[in-house]
């Protein structure tokens, strides 16, 4: 929630009182329960936090009517209904669903108020069919398993794999590998594409180590990074290398847990292949990442142009040869033979949705059929309230 200080402090005003804070601030979940109570009803209260909000929020609520849920305005992220004979269940993963014999019927639109009762599903709101979904789910974010739109993860991976093989014409390598987890299927795909083998140079220590670039501080991301991820030096000594990755973010973790680690083993050549482009603008709507600065494209732009760069068109079209300049650097920065990212066009293509459904924000600096400010510029980003059902 971009404004939520503002409207922590109307709430205040109005002698509304909060049972946690702390000092980044007052509960999310808190702060929007409260928005929701300003209603005339459930529904009402939902209706008016959307319209109050600048940010994204999907939640359920558990209420003596059955389980609202509702789906942010924009559908920036998802909810899914699933049905088992007569129960139904609300996620915002369809991973969720089949160990539990829920099968997904319906993928709700974006605004959209569902009642679910033991009579069954009940439409209080209609979606408004502005839909802005994150591409990254496909990417990285999302579970392999978990269907957006109809649209499953791991196959988006393995058509982002593909597209990625299909332009490299110029290097002759031994294997492709990825990043566990998320680059994996990114490299199968690779390899289905190329016909070179799949191997793993490098395995996951374990499960219990979650996603490095999350955590807040660089200290702790990198621990993290440096422990999940054990070489094997038998399958990586002497040969050339493709490394499929999900994204690069801030290059930091790729360089010193993963290329290095690489090199370290014996690897003759490492060529990284990114399956999105370049990240350039800060999410305005999740945590990962918060500030312009810690991305590794900005910083090579700020290093090439000696300033900040406020017309960044140049850097954002492949066929530039600022674009190309910008890769190198990131190429010798992360220290590796040869650096290629995905192309928009074929990430979108991959994905298989209409472009304009699509939030490419992360990349472009454009949000599809939205004018309204965009929040956050592309100096910060604002977290996002999440209130998501899994396994319910």
């Amino acid at each position: 929630v971009g404004n939520a200080v503002e409207l922590t402090n109307r709430l205040l005003e109005d002698g509304i009182s909060f049972a946690e804070v702390s000092k980044s601030g007052i509960n999310m979940t808190e702060l929007v329960a409260q928005l929701i109570l300003r209603g005339t009803s459930i529904v009402n209260g939902i209706e008016k936090m959307f319209a109050t909000i600048e940010g994204s929020c999907s939640l359920i609520l558990l209420h003596e009517d059955g389980l609202y849920a509702a789906r942010d305005k924009k559908g920036s992220t998802p909810l899914v209904i699933g049905q088992r004979e007569n129960s139904f269940a609300v996620s915002s993963e369809s991973c969720a669903f089949p160990n539990l014999g829920f099968e997904p019927i319906k993928y709700m639109e974006p605004g959209e108020i569902l009642l679910l009762t033991e009579s069954g599903l009940i439409e209080k709101r209609a979606g408004n069919g502005e839909k802005q979904i994150c591409s990254f789910l496909w990417i990285y974010s999302g579970f392999p398993a978990s269907s957006y739109e109809g649209i499953n993860v791991e196959v988006v991976r393995e058509n982002s794999g593909r597209a990625l093989a299909k332009r490299d014409h110029d290097i002759q390598v031994d294997f492709v590998a990825g990043v566990p987890d998320s680059g994996i299927a990114h490299a199968i795909g690779y390899s289905m594409e190329s016909g070179k083998p799949y191997r793993r140079p490098l395995v996951k220590y374990t499960p219990g180590y979650g996603r490095s670039y999350i955590p807040p501080n660089q200290e702790t991301r990198d621990f993290i990074a440096t422990m999940k991820l054990i070489p094997i030096k038998e399958i990586i000594k002497g040969n050339r290398i493709v490394v499929c990755e999900d994204s690069i973010v801030r290059g930091t973790q790729l360089k010193n847990s993963t290329v290095r680690k690489l090199w370290k083993a014996g690897a003759k050549e490492i060529h990284v292949r990114p399956a999105c482009p370049p990240l350039m603008f800060p999410c305005c709507f999740n945590l990962s990442t918060r500030k312009t600065y810690e991305l590794v494209a900005r910083r090579a732009i700020r290093s090439l142009e000696g300033k900040e760069v406020q017309d960044l068109s140049p850097y954002l079209d492949p066929s530039t040869s600022k674009y190309q300049q910008m890769v190198n650097w990131i190429a010798r920065d992360i220290d590796v033979t040869t650096l290629r990212y995905q192309h928009l066009d074929d990430l979108v293509q991959a994905i298989g949705l209409p472009r304009e459904k699509l939030c490419l924000y992360c990349w472009n600096g454009q949000c599809p059929k939205s004018k309204e400010k965009v929040l956050g510029g592309v100096n910060e980003a604002s977290s996002s309230l999440r209130v998501l059902a899994a396994n319910e």
